[in-house]
């Protein structure tokens, strides 16, 4: 089920496709399917003969994929299907994000619905659309819609862990128009490109110290402002609001005498940067709002503030300065918050208002959505421990994630959701490096069932 989900185009925001291919696979085995208003795939599936009483499960998992792929890699994910191969005990794909996050979520809820000899209550799918650029699948989530008493999540990446809480989330975007000045007469264009980083995601590998290349390009053109009269033309980094940027590129103006200086500065920041002679463009951005824009950008909180004081090796409080597009008379910088807690949520989106504010910049926060609180009394939690220690003979880890699960959205539209979020084991989701662990996939699987057979009484 999820090589053939590979083969379907399904990034953030083209959901036709695999919505279509979604509702006739529920349609094809002869259960009740169809898609809210939302644009969420719902399939229902009665309890097996004897198993009517137990409570109703919703197997819940998204059925977007973020859009990444290498520089030197021909894809269109648009139109094209995933190139996925084996690498000793992972799944990969060549050159772009894989889709494991969430397919395997997906292709797990297909293989339960489609098998004739698993023991369960009533089931729900619940497949939503376009998670991972705004969980708007989720948010639009009418109440009324399911009739479930257990949400189960299977939207994590590491086998052997069950979340019973996460992150909030806040998108900050500032934005500031302005009329373009021409270049000097006799300045050169230059094209200063960073690339080669690791990226990932902005939540789960936000502790890691991975290098943001929008937080390291604006060294290299405050220094070459300061140092070589440099001035910013436009600059393009980053393309997803929960990936680390992993690429940037500037075009920068400077009197043709400095060229050699500003090459000795790319130089003197070693492989991760090129440059390249470019065309001088028509208009740059005025002196005294590059100026300000530089500073805020290089001012703006990226990367862990704060973890959980109770529980410290969990952050819960981070900031991915995601996406920047300066060019043309407009900047734009997108930024994504995330907090365990609503007061340091707040806390944060209103120092990044105050950071870009002061830049003259509009500040807008969208998107807003409350963390998921842990309940260690949680039923299907105490179940779902014994069973996994039954199978395979230790306790699984009971974990906070820093990262924004539909968990806490779904939890909000249908309040006393009993909710446990797992899955089989990811690396790097959100980049080409992104890869599956196979040898968990059969494990997550058989929890999974064995789950659903133990689910308690109403």
């Amino acid at each position: 089920h999820f090589y053939s989900l590979t083969q379907i185009p399904r990034p953030s925001g083209h959901m036709e496709k695999i919505t279509e291919f979604l509702l006739d696979f529920g349609k094809n085995l002869g259960l009740e399917s169809f898609v809210d208003e939302a644009g969420n795939v719902i399939i229902r599936k009665p309890a097996t003969p004897g198993m009517e009483n137990r409570k109703g499960v919703i197997l819940q998992a998204h059925m977007d994929m973020v859009p990444q792929k290498n520089n030197d890699t021909a894809h269109d994910f648009e139109k094209d299907p995933i190139e996925t191969y084996i690498d000793g005990d992972w799944v990969k794909a060549k050159g772009t994000t894989l889709g494991a996050d969430n397919g395997l979520g997906v292709a797990a809820i297909m293989a339960v619905l489609e098998s004739k000899d698993l023991k369960h209550g009533p089931l729900e799918a619940l497949i939503t659309k376009d998670e991972e650029t705004g969980m708007y699948g989720a948010f639009g989530l009418k109440p009324g819609t399911l009739n479930g008493e257990i949400l189960l999540n299977l939207d994590s990446e590491d086998e052997g862990e069950l979340y019973i809480g996460c992150a909030g989330g806040m998108d900050v975007t500032a934005t500031l128009e302005y009329k373009e000045v021409e270049p000097e007469e006799g300045d050169i264009a230059v094209k200063v490109t960073l690339k080669g980083l690791r990226g990932g995601h902005s939540g789960l590998e936000i502790n890691e110290g991975r290098a943001n290349a929008n937080k390291l390009l604006v060294r290299f053109v405050r220094e070459a402002v300061a140092s070589y009269e440099a001035r910013l033309a436009s600059w393009e980094g980053g393309n997803m609001r929960n990936a680390i940027p992993r690429e940037a590129s500037a075009v920068v103006t400077i009197p043709a005498e400095n060229e050699e200086e500003l090459l000795g500065l790319v130089k003197y920041c070693e492989d991760l940067f090129k440059a390249e002679r470019v065309d001088v463009p028509k208009g740059e951005v005025p002196e005294e709002i590059q100026d300000n824009l530089i500073d805020a950008i290089f001012a703006c909180q990226n990367g862990v503030m704060r973890m959980i004081p109770t529980i410290p090796d969990t952050v819960e409080t981070s900031s991915n300065l995601a996406i920047i597009v300066i060019g043309n008379g407009k900047a734009e910088i997108k930024i994504l918050a995330r907090s365990s807690s609503d007061s340091m949520k707040e806390y944060l989106t209103t120092s990044l208002e105050c950071c870009f504010s002061m830049a003259g910049m509009k500040v807008e926060m969208t998107g807003g959505y409350s963390g998921w609180q842990p309940d260690i009394n949680s039923p299907i939690l105490h179940a779902m421990k014994e069973s996994y220690k039954k199978q395979f003979g230790v306790e699984p880890a009971v974990k906070v994630i820093h990262a924004g699960l539909e968990c806490g959205i779904i939890g909000a539209i249908i309040p006393g959701l009993d909710m446990i979020s797992f899955g089989p084991t990811l690396r790097s989701p959100h980049s080409p490096d992104e890869r599956a662990l196979i040898p968990t996939v059969q494990k997550f699987y058989d929890f999974l069932v064995a789950t659903l057979e133990q689910t308690p009484e109403k």
